[in-house]
């Protein structure tokens, strides 16, 4: 078989920011992406059918025996076993909602001549407030999936006290020192060469990926996901980091989502509670407006490559779009769209020439190359965001 995820149209329209610059399967939630984990449950590799200006990043491959998986679908060994069982020309559906297709067909069809129907428990990534609001559940889940029948490296610091040690594994190369790591609520990973730093306070489930930081005397509450080559600091509280990112310093950030390649300035802090304790609304762009979540704690959407200065007060239900630069006194507005420069006194354009370079100098501090089709991609979002800064 080949695995194939797909996007969802609206699935993807609900989840913008942080597609505008990724099909729906890369969005990371518990410890690996969406992909990721399919990639592990099938034992297979996995390619994309996304939007056409991303599709030269994230290429489709097609055979004569396609596995087409709704890219918004998290597995389970229940779904994962349907799956596997379905046969040729079947289709899995909950709620008129398609969840695979196999087929031999290189597009996706809308439908196959025989459908069945998913009756299990299904967790469906449809809105940007689930990647928090079901992130410690999928922490759970990616530990067992990526610590089965495995031994953890062993912690060697004597000022080091953790809580549940059967429940906290290190990777090859991760490092504690004088810190605290509490799994009685949820279960810790650190992954390879990753390292908490002395006086960090940690409760799981949370999930340090490889190459990331937990920096000095920081306090990480549960729920918590910082990916790859990230640093944080200061309060962290139900948040996810898809990776590449930094919030090292004080300030407070919850019931928040960070893309890749942020940066948030020091004593920067986000709401994520109403003083009335009203639900929160979110910025919709399908709806083109704001929608109401149905949640009393919502914080900070945060689309890739965004940069907000020191001080920065976000509301809760914030959403900001990619390639933004924040600064200044007061609370900024609620949406701000794509490529805007400037804060609570009013936005303009970010010129384009600047966020590419901006984005290429955040990019090789990692080694890492911003490439011609990242640009392209970011040029796309650029022209398609213009309407939302008039």
């Amino acid at each position: 078989m080949n695995l194939i995820l797909f996007d969802h149209p609206e699935i993807r329209q609900n989840l913008l920011p942080f597609t505008f610059t990724r099909p729906v399967a890369e969005i990371r939630i518990g410890i690996l992406t969406i992909r990721e984990k399919w990639e592990k449950h099938l034992s297979l590799k996995g390619s994309f059918v996304t939007e056409n200006y991303l599709s030269e990043k994230f290429a489709l491959t097609t055979s004569t025996d396609n596995l087409w998986i709704n890219g918004a679908a998290c597995p389970t060994p229940e779904l994962t076993q349907t799956i596997l069982n379905l046969k040729l020309e079947e289709t899995l559906v909950q709620n008129n909602l398609i969840i695979a297709i196999r087929t031999a067909e290189k597009q996706l069809p809308e439908l196959t001549k025989s459908k069945k129907e998913f009756s299990g428990s299904l967790t469906l990534i449809d809105q940007v407030w689930k990647i928090y609001q079901h992130n410690g559940a999928q922490i759970r889940a990616d530990f067992e999936l990526l610590t089965a029948g495995r031994k953890s490296a062993s912690i060697n610091d004597e000022h080091t006290r953790v809580y549940n040690p059967s429940q906290i594994f290190l990777e090859e190369g991760a490092k504690v020192r004088a810190a605290v790591l509490n799994a009685e609520n949820g279960p810790i990973y650190l992954g390879k060469n990753s390292f908490v730093q002395e006086g960090a306070l940690i409760r799981g489930p949370f999930a340090l990926c490889e190459e990331s930081h937990v920096n000095m005397g920081a306090k990480v509450r549960g729920d918590t996901t910082v990916g790859p080559y990230s640093k944080i600091g200061g309060e962290v509280s139900n948040s996810v980091i898809f990776g590449y990112s930094n919030k090292g310093h004080d300030g407070f950030l919850g019931n928040s989502v960070l893309g890749e390649w942020c940066n948030i300035g020091a004593d920067t802090n986000t709401s994520n509670l109403k003083n009335n304790y009203e639900n929160i609304k979110l910025w919709s762009y399908t709806k083109g407006g704001f929608k109401d979540t149905g949640l009393m704690f919502c914080g900070l959407m945060f689309g890739d490559h965004s940069k907000c200065g020191i001080n920065t007060m976000f509301n809760s239900g914030t959403v900001v779009g990619v390639s933004t630069s924040i600064f200044g006194d007061g609370y900024p507005r609620n949406f701000i769209p794509s490529f805007a420069w400037g804060g609570a006194a009013g936005f303009t354009t970010y010129q384009l020439n600047k966020a590419l370079d901006t984005a290429a100098k955040a990019m090789e501090r990692r080694n890492i190359a911003l490439s011609e089709v990242d640009k392209a991609i970011l040029k796309k979002v650029f022209a398609d965001s213009a309407p939302y800064r008039v």
